[in-house]
C-alpha cells in the first residue's frame, strides 16, 4: 500500500510539472539545426541555430498599446501591425514587454553612453544595447534566426516567401496592398491614391511552422548590424520580410533590408523571440 501511494505522488509531481511547463502564448517553437557549411574552406558557413520561440504573427497594436501606452502607428486598428517603430523602440518594447510577464529582461540598455560601434551619421540616439547573458525575456530575433523561421525551419518546402511561392497567398506588398491590383512601375502616387495600408496579422496564409506575414506587411527589425562588402558595420541595422509599400523582391526571404536604427517608417514593425 505504501509502495503504491509513493508511486500516486511521483506520477501526480511529474504530471503537474508538465502541465506547468506551458509554451509561450502566441510564439511558436522553432527547432533548431546545426551548422551548414556553404562553401568548404571558406567563412561562409550558416552557424548553428538552436531552439527558439517566434511569435506566431507581427506584434499587433493591441499588444504594443498594452506594453508602452501609447500607439505610434500611422495606420490604426487593434488587429493590425504595429508601425512607424524604430530599433531602438523595438528593444524597448521587448524588456518593457519581459517586465510585465515576470521574465528576465533580455537587453541592458545604457541611454547616456554612446555605442561605440555605431557611426551612423544620421543616428541622433546611439543608445549602447548589449545582451544580459541567460535571460528568458522577449528579444528581437538574429536575421539567421529570422531568416530560418520564415524558410519553414526544418519543416521547409523551399518556397520563394514565407509559406509560398505564389506572392498573392502569402505576401501582403505594393500592388495587392489596397483598394484594387496595381499593375505597371512602381509609383508612389499611384500607391497612395489606391490607398495602399497595412492588414490585419493573419490574413494570408501560414508557413510551415504556422507563422504568419514574415514575407510582407510590415518590415520587421533583427538585432544585428547590417554589413557587407560595401557598407561597413555600426551604419544600419538589419531588417526581414519586406512590407506593404515594397516591392515583391525585398519580400523574398533571401532578401537583406538595411535601416538606421533610429529609422521609422509606416511600414516598418517588428516580431519578438524568446530563448526556449
Amino acid at each position: 500500500m505504501r509502495k503504491k501511494l509513493v508511486l500516486l505522488l511521483i506520477a501526480v509531481t511529474v504530471i503537474s510539472w508538465g502541465c506547468s511547463k506551458k509554451e509561450p502564448v502566441d510564439l511558436v517553437l522553432v527547432e533548431g539545426r546545426s551548422a551548414i557549411a556553404v562553401s568548404a574552406g571558406t567563412n561562409q558557413d550558416e552557424p548553428a541555430i538552436r531552439d527558439f520561440y517566434i511569435g506566431k504573427h507581427e506584434v499587433t497594436q493591441e499588444e504594443w498599446t498594452e506594453v508602452m501606452g501609447s500607439n505610434p502607428s500611422a495606420f490604426r486598428g487593434s488587429d493590425l501591425p504595429v508601425e512607424s517603430v524604430s530599433w531602438y523602440d523595438s528593444i524597448e518594447y521587448c524588456n518593457k514587454r519581459s517586465e510585465k510577464e515576470g521574465l528576465a529582461p533580455y537587453y541592458k540598455i545604457d541611454k547616456k553612453g554612446q555605442d561605440p560601434d555605431n557611426i551612423c551619421d544620421y543616428d541622433d540616439i546611439r543608445w549602447t544595447v548589449t545582451v544580459n547573458e541567460g535571460a528568458n525575456g522577449y528579444r528581437l530575433p538574429t536575421e539567421a534566426e529570422w531568416t530560418y523561421a520564415a524558410g519553414g525551419g526544418s519543416k521547409s518546402q523551399n518556397y520563394t516567401y514565407s509559406g509560398s511561392s505564389d506572392e498573392e497567398e502569402t505576401v501582403w506588398y505594393w500592388r495587392n496592398a489596397g483598394k484594387k491590383y496595381l499593375k505597371g512601375d512602381w509609383n508612389w502616387p499611384d500607391i497612395e491614391t489606391n490607398q495602399n495600408k497595412t492588414h490585419p496579422v493573419g490574413s494570408k496564409k501560414a508557413n510551415e511552422l504556422g507563422i504568419f506575414d514574415m514575407s510582407g506587411n510590415v518590415r520587421e527589425w533583427c538585432y544585428e548590424w547590417y554589413e557587407d562588402t560595401r557598407i561597413p558595420k555600426g551604419f544600419y541595422r538589419v531588417w526581414k520580410g519586406g512590407g506593404w509599400v515594397g516591392d515583391i523582391t525585398s519580400c523574398k526571404l533571401s532578401y537583406r533590408g538595411k535601416f538606421e536604427p533610429n529609422g521609422k517608417g509606416a511600414d516598418m514593425g517588428i516580431r519578438v523571440c524568446r530563448d526556449r
